[in-house]
């Protein structure tokens, strides 16, 4: 297995749960005013927690590549601080996840190999920076931030009534269910 092969399909199937989510909170009936929730006041709002997922898939395949981050994920992180004035509506939302999957599909698809203990040096705005393997980058750091954010939006929606269980946030693994063995077959 490569770290390609635990990155792409992880950013892939929870963004796309992710998009579900938000297509059950438009129908849910609470409107656009979720993008603005929080679950505790010093906590980023739903908006920035979508934002943030977002931008974490585009940096952990752009580092892994070895590339410059492109002005997306500048603009994706600035709309993301920006997320508590300006929260946007469920479709800016679903708009960003659907740019990042097809960005997963377009970068994902064409990764070069990638060595488990290549250097990473991850530099963070505060001047901190962590040097780790690629194998620890994606393991430490790239899907835990990822999951992080997306386990977030998840609980801001499920708090403000959203109608979401495990069956959502597990959805891509009914393509491995065995026939026969579901409650009630």
């Amino acid at each position: 297995m490569t770290l390609t092969d635990m990155l792409v399909p992880s950013y892939t199937q929870m963004l796309r749960a992710l998009d579900n989510w938000l297509a059950k909170a438009a129908e849910h009936g609470s409107g656009d005013a979720v993008m603005a929730a929080r679950l505790a006041p010093d906590m980023f709002p739903l908006a920035t927690q979508i934002r943030f997922a977002c931008v974490q898939v585009q940096e952990g395949l752009y580092r892994l590549r070895g590339e410059a981050f492109p002005p997306s994920v500048a603009a994706l992180l600035d709309e993301g601080r920006l997320g508590g004035e300006r929260p946007g509506t469920i479709t800016d939302a679903r708009a960003r996840i659907a740019e990042t999957l097809a960005l997963v599909e377009r970068i994902g698809s064409d990764m070069p190999a990638i060595e488990a203990d290549a250097p990473i040096a991850h530099a963070l705005p505060q001047g901190l920076v962590f040097d780790l393997s690629a194998q620890q980058f994606v393991r430490d750091w790239a899907l835990p931030q990822f999951y992080f954010h997306v386990m977030t939006a998840y609980a801001i929606l499920r708090a403000h009534g959203v109608a979401l269980g495990k069956v959502d946030y597990v959805a891509h693994m009914f393509a491995y269910l065995r026939p026969g063995t579901a409650p009630g077959a």
